[in-house]
């Protein structure tokens, strides 16, 4: 737990360059025009001082932390900076309790907390009394998505601005920046072409302290003459390396991927659902989580139409368990090609959505009297089990005895969609319908 007050951007002369040359105005700050453009409305809450709580959300080096010191330095506000991996509730309850002293003395407190989905409820919880009695401006930087990370109640009291990846451009105006900045490379002579600002750029992926601390590896890597220094290709590109790819196994992108594999696959597309399979793979996504996934669409979106296709995701389930990576990647492009072929159906989730429904609503109601067991003679005696028809005493096995309760008599939940084996299945209920009407 820190406490942060007055300027933030002074002792930097040994830092990273990403934090040497860390914007300290609005004038300074690149990218988010969307949100802090002239007239844009936080730009505006910031410069009339009106600051509300509020959550930044956005992929890693857009801003975020950066935007909350610019606003720390703007504000008339004293400025207190919360790290999840040292602050308690113990802490946190303290500072709180200095909050509410500040504000009775009319002095406002802004608390910031980064990577606020690494607080756990009970911590979240602690911040919300003091974001409702306005003890506290509660600024919370997060790369998740904050409806699922943020306690709804909190969340409702804030506002969410969502920070966009930065664009080539804007990322190739930081570096020049870095370069030309005094607290940056302003007092050398670096000669590297636009070109190789643009690799950087581009390998960036919208991340600027990805991009800036490849600069700076560039910048030590570089041939240094008598009086400048020379940046290559080479050097960028073995700074570079290899580029690593968008993924954040407890993050939205980890959701994202999955959605698409889901659905590339309820598409009966194998070829997709293979790419988001490897992109998963390749990633580092733990392969035991794709294949329960698997397992899951195998009842979902197939069904009694091919039973044989949950058969298949258990056996790949098993074989991901017994092989783990890589041997088992193979295991799960079968189970996924499998999958993507298979006659599709969401015929059983839509029969339990729909029995749900209806359960939730009779929760309070009794079973029959005709389906219930009668063991003693007391229930007996109280009509247990009276009018109960044995199916195994009828010709075809079927009885038009009613089991469902009388106000949800003759419902349907289960409507086989005629792909596959659910046409027989189908064809097979025409008939037990035929049959119960003949009695």
């Amino acid at each position: 737990m820190d406490y942060v007050q007055g300027t933030f951007f002074e002792n930097r002369n040994k830092a990273p360059l990403a934090d040497r040359i860390r914007p300290r105005t609005l004038e300074e700050y690149i990218g988010q025009m969307h949100i802090l453009g002239k007239g844009k409305i936080l730009r505006q809450l910031i410069e009339s001082d009106h600051i509300p709580s509020m959550i930044l959300w956005g992929p890693p080096g857009v801003g975020k932390t950066t935007l909350a010191m610019i606003i720390a330095d703007l504000t008339n506000a004293k400025f207190i900076a919360f790290s999840a991996a040292t602050s308690g509730i113990k802490e946190i309850k303290e500072i709180m309790a200095k909050a509410e002293q500040t504000r009775l003395m009319g002095e406002r407190t802004v608390i910031f907390v980064d990577e606020i989905h690494r607080f756990n409820k009970a911590q979240q919880d602690a911040f919300l009394p003091h974001v409702e009695k306005g003890n506290i401006i509660l600024i919370g930087a997060t790369t998740e998505n904050p409806s699922f990370e943020v306690n709804s109640a909190l969340l409702s009291r804030s506002r969410v601005f969502v920070l966009h990846s930065l664009q080539t451009e804007e990322i190739i105006k930081l570096l020049k920046y870095a370069l030309q900045d005094q607290r940056g490379y302003g007092g050398q002579k670096i000669e590297i072409a636009d070109e190789l600002l643009e690799l950087i750029a581009v390998y960036s992926n919208g991340d600027a302290r990805t991009a800036l601390n490849v600069l700076e590896m560039a910048v030590l890597s570089g041939d240094k003459q008598s009086d400048a220094t020379i940046i290559s290709q080479d050097i960028v590109e073995g700074c570079i390396q290899k580029k690593a790819l968008l993924y954040d196994k407890n993050g939205e992108e980890h959701y994202n991927l999955i959605s698409a594999l889901h659905k590339s696959m309820r598409n009966s597309d194998p070829d997709a659902a293979v790419y988001w399979l490897a992109r998963m793979l390749e990633a580092g996504e733990e392969p035991l989580f794709i294949a329960r996934r698997l397992v899951r669409f195998a009842s979902e979106d197939i069904g009694l139409a091919d039973p044989r296709a949950l058969e298949t995701a258990i056996a790949v389930y098993n074989a991901v368990h017994y092989l783990g990576m890589p041997e088992c990647n193979v295991h799960l492009t079968q189970a996924v090609v499998y999958l993507s072929v298979a006659a599709k159906s969401n015929a059983l989730y839509r029969a339990y959505e729909n029995a749900k429904k209806d359960a939730n609503s009779t929760l309070a109601d009794g079973v029959p009297l005709h389906l219930r067991n009668a063991p003693t003679k007391l229930m007996a005696g109280l009509d247990y089990g009276k009018g109960y028809q044995y199916a195994h005493h009828a010709a075809d096995k079927v009885t038009n005895m009613q089991c469902l309760p009388e106000n949800l008599k003759d419902r349907q939940y289960y409507q086989p969609a005629g792909q596959g084996l659910e046409k027989n299945i189908k064809e097979r209920l025409e008939l037990i319908k035929k049959l119960k009407t003949k009695q």
